[in-house]
């Protein structure tokens, strides 16, 4: 798989027209409709990777472990919403990864200066909303690589993908009280990581 030039987009694929009757084909061993399936979630799903693990190479190793065991798994697959079940798969196979390789980025922002300690006001409106209409975005990427594991995870699960905190909890085998705490706490230090940049959520 080709290494990104950027982030890999966030935008959430839409399911494919006819995504339950080639999701019957793929369970029931038709390897064309799950390579199809493969085919329309791989950006999705290697996107995910990228974030959770912040490396192309990596991303790419857990995008093909997940697929693997996405297709093992297809005959205990028991409906719902095949996105999410992709997702939770891939997201598995990175924490895989991680925790093997027992890594964590290392890439930092400059530090604030004196006088930028105080926050952009950007109301209820959550720093991944926002960051993604502006330049912002690049900074978040980095920032979104400088949160504790567990942080890092939900709130790219969360804010970034749109999963709602049961999702999060089901995937992270976390209880929700757990997920939102993880969520709100890399809410805030996403906000005092990005206060030097405070102009752009002004535009």
């Amino acid at each position: 798989m080709a290494e990104p030039d950027r982030a890999p987009s966030t935008s959430r694929v839409q399911p494919l027209p006819d995504e339950e009757a080639v999701v019957r084909l793929a369970v029931g061993g038709d390897r064309s409709a799950f390579a199809r399936l493969m085919e329309h979630y791989q950006s999705a799903c290697y996107g995910l990777a990228w974030r959770l693990i912040g490396d192309p190479d990596q991303a790419a190793d857990a995008t093909q472990d997940a697929f693997i065991h996405a297709y093992d798994a297809l005959r205990s697959y028991r409906g719902g919403i095949f996105r999410s079940w992709l997702m939770r798969i891939t997201a598995n196979a990175s924490y895989d990864i991680l925790r093997r390789a027992q890594r964590r980025p290392t890439t930092a922002l400059p530090e604030p200066e004196e006088g930028q300690a105080e926050l952009p006001d950007i109301g209820a409106v959550n720093p991944v909303e926002e960051a993604q209409k502006s330049e912002l975005y690049r900074y978040l990427e980095r920032a979104l690589r400088l949160l504790p594991e567990d942080q890092r995870v939900a709130v790219v699960l969360c804010d970034v993908y749109g999963m709602d905190y049961g999702e999060v909890a089901s995937m992270t085998d976390s209880p929700i009280g757990t997920v939102k705490s993880r969520i709100h706490r890399g809410r805030l230090r996403l906000r005092e990581i990005l206060a030097p940049q405070r102009e752009l959520f002004e535009r």
